[in-house]
């Protein structure tokens, strides 16, 4: 529940939509949707592939913890 919570609220303080995450996946949008809505498990590399879109950790986007800078 908190992954959902955290990969629609990032995406929303970037003012993006879910198509253009969806395109930047190279995935469906319904798909995407699913992801956000905790309908569907989003799989590690896709989590991957959004924490480095936006320049975050997968900590961060799964609710370890509430520091949005990655680990350097």
């Amino acid at each position: 529940m908190i992954m959902r919570l955290k990969i629609r609220d990032v995406r929303e303080d970037h003012d993006l939509t879910q198509q253009q995450i969806a395109e930047y996946l190279m995935c469906d949008q319904s798909l995407y949707s699913k992801y956000e809505r905790g309908e569907r498990d989003v799989p590690l590399n896709i989590m991957i592939k959004l924490a480095q879109f936006y320049k975050t950790s997968v900590d961060y986007l799964v609710g370890l913890t509430e520091n949005k800078q990655p680990y350097r």
